[in-house]
C-alpha cells in the first residue's frame, strides 16, 4: 500500500477571481481594420457596455485625436471616460494607457497621468524608466502614484523586463509591493501569433510572485487566455492585439472575444471578478 494511502489531500489555494480586461482599440488600428473598432467616445462607451455585459471588469483605454492618431491628451481622455461613466457608472474599471507609440517621452507620459489622475494606468517599464538617468524622476512619479492611489499595471515584454522591475523595487525606485504585471506574449510585428508556451519564461522568472495578466496576438489569443486562466493569472483580450476567434474566423466585435474568455473561465471553474471585486484585488496587489 502507498505510504500516502488514506492521507488527507493537500490543501488547494483558492484562485483569485479572474479579472477580465478588454483592450478594444489600441493605438494603431482603425475602422479600416474592422468596422466595429471603437474610436470616438460614444463608440468606446457602447463597446464598454457590451463588454461589461459579456464579463469584462476593466477596459484598457486608448484615445485618438481628430485625425484618428494616438494621443495622450488629458482632455481627450476625459471625454472618453465621461462617456463610459454615463453608460456604466462605476460598473467598469477604466485603465488608461501611457503608451508612447514612438511619439511621447517619459516626462510627457508621466505628466498626462499626473494631470488626469486616473483610477488605473498601464505603464511600460521600458518606456517610463528607459535608463539609469531617468530613475530619480521615475521614483518621484511612482511615489506620487502611490500617494494618489492610482492603480498601476506594469507592462513587461520579456523576462528581462520582469527582472528589471524587481531590481527597481529592490532599489526603491518603484515602491514595494506585489505589483500587477501584464505579460505581453509577443510584440507588434507583422503576422505575430502568440503561443501559450510564450508564457513560461515569465512564470519561471516571477520569483517575487507578482500577480499577472496576459495579452496575446492572433488567433491563439484564446489559447493563451485559457492557459493564463488555468495557471491563476488574469486575462486581457480585444481588438488592440487580436481580431480573430479561436477558429480563425473574424470576431464580430470585442464583446465576442470577452465572451469567449469568460466561457473558458466558467469551463475551468474560475469565477469572474465583477468591478467591485476587481477593484479590491487591484488595491491589494498594489502599493504596500
Amino acid at each position: 500500500m502507498s505510504e500516502t494511502a488514506g492521507a488527507p489531500a493537500p490543501e488547494t489555494k483558492p484562485w483569485d477571481p479572474l479579472i477580465l480586461t478588454v483592450a478594444p482599440n489600441g493605438a494603431r488600428k482603425t475602422k479600416a481594420d474592422h468596422p466595429a473598432l471603437p474610436m470616438t467616445p460614444d463608440d468606446i462607451a457602447a463597446c464598454a457596455a457590451a463588454c461589461a455585459e459579456a464579463g469584462a471588469a476593466m477596459i484598457h483605454l486608448h484615445v485618438r485625436d481628430r485625425r484618428g492618431g494616438h494621443t495622450l491628451d488629458a482632455e481627450t481622455y476625459r471625454a472618453a471616460m465621461a462617456a463610459v461613466r454615463r453608460e456604466l457608472g462605476q460598473d467598469i474599471i477604466i485603465q488608461v494607457t501611457s503608451e508612447a507609440v514612438g511619439i511621447y517621452q517619459p516626462e510627457q507620459q508621466m505628466a498626462m497621468v499626473r494631470e488626469l489622475r486616473p483610477e488605473a494606468v498601464s505603464l511600460s517599464v521600458r518606456e517610463i524608466v528607459p535608463s539609469a538617468e531617468r530613475e530619480t524622476e521615475a521614483a518621484g512619479f511612482f511615489a506620487w502614484m502611490r500617494d494618489e492611489a492610482v492603480l498601476p499595471q506594469f507592462i513587461l515584454y520579456s523576462s528581462d523586463d520582469l527582472h528589471r522591475l524587481d531590481d527597481l523595487i529592490a532599489r526603491g525606485i518603484v515602491p514595494p509591493g506585489r505589483h500587477f504585471a501584464l505579460f505581453v506574449l509577443g510584440r507588434y510585428t507583422p503576422g505575430q501569433v502568440s503561443e501559450p508556451g510564450d508564457l513560461m519564461p515569465f512564470l519561471n522568472a516571477n520569483e517575487s510572485a507578482h500577480p499577472w495578466a496576459v495579452c496575446a496576438f492572433g488567433a491563439r489569443e484564446a489559447a493563451c487566455a485559457a492557459t493564463a486562466t488555468a495557471f491563476g493569472g488574469h486575462v486581457r483580450v480585444g481588438f488592440e492585439n487580436n481580431m480573430l476567434l479561436a477558429d480563425g474566423s473574424r470576431a464580430p466585435d470585442n464583446a465576442a472575444l470577452v465572451a469567449a474568455a469568460a466561457a473558458t473561465a466558467k469551463a475551468v471553474g474560475r469565477p469572474l471578478a465583477g468591478p467591485a471585486a476587481a477593484r479590491e484585488l487591484l488595491a491589494s496587489y498594489g502599493w504596500d
